[in-house]
């Protein structure tokens, strides 16, 4: 079963999703007959088909496949088990996406508690729900908290992770865009400028990331008055976007 369940997680890494469930519950429903629900390795089958459901849209079903584990979990491994964090992180994504930013804020601030005392505050884990934390407060108009976080978490994942690694680069798309928010835009610009320049030799010129980038740093070059800039840059993020587009159909056979 293990295996059935590492081939199937290849397949989604490959965007190979139709033969990616199929094997995901599989694997889930051999692992409820022989090793019952409650078992670590069944509810690894959850989670994994919840990431689905969260990653094409179905967030309501994500959801609940995701509060099921997680009163599992607490039940059998008690609240501060890592496994517990990962379906406390895994639901605050969920309501986040569902639109309920301040259960998710209430949520995220739980379990970003419980990992820096459980994993310590540089830990990986402990930085992704802070990143989520700081999504939370962006989306609650509340900006400057948004900032003073995401911050935090850019120079521990610069520390941490390195300045091009694609959590780095994230977390400083995050900041630049509340740098934008609170009307510091030439900061918001100078940042935007360097991401993009890591995002296009560490991803390429075509890549959603960067073009989200590209976009980004328009809007400051357009709100500082360099309009000819933000117009050219604006254009290449149409034409390779473009391409993409017309690309797509070879890629979806």
């Amino acid at each position: 079963m293990a295996s059935r369940h590492h081939l199937a997680t290849a397949y989604q890494k490959a965007g190979d999703v139709q033969r990616a469930i199929p094997l995901y519950e599989q694997v889930l429903a051999d692992r409820q007959r022989v090793l019952g629900d409650d078992h670590p390795d069944t509810l690894t089958s959850r989670d994994s088909i919840a990431g689905y459901l969260r990653e094409v849209g179905e967030t309501r079903a994500a959801r609940e496949a995701d509060e099921d584990a997680l009163a599992r979990r607490r039940r059998i491994l008690g609240p501060d088990h890592p496994a517990t964090l990962t379906s406390l992180n895994n639901l605050g994504r969920d309501l986040s996406r569902l639109g309920r930013h301040q259960a998710a804020r209430e949520l995220d601030e739980d379990t970003l508690a419980r990992r820096r005392r459980v994993h310590g505050s540089d830990h990986p884990w402990t930085l992704i729900t802070a990143s989520n934390l700081g999504f939370d407060l962006r989306r609650l108009g509340e900006v400057e908290a948004a900032r003073d976080l995401d911050a935090d978490t850019l120079a521990r994942r610069r520390r941490v992770l390195g300045d091009d690694h694609a959590q780095t680069l994230a977390s400083a798309l995050n900041l630049a865009s509340d740098l934008r928010r609170l009307g510091e835009v030439e900061a918001a610009r100078d940042l935007d400028a360097d991401t993009l320049a890591r995002l296009r030799r560490v991803l390429g010129d075509d890549h959603p990331r960067t073009l989200t980038s590209a976009s980004n740093l328009a809007v400051d070059l357009e709100r500082l008055g360099d309009h000819h800039a933000a117009a050219a840059l604006r254009a290449e993020v149409r034409n390779r976007r473009s391409g993409q587009s017309e690309a797509a159909p070879d890629n979806e056979s």
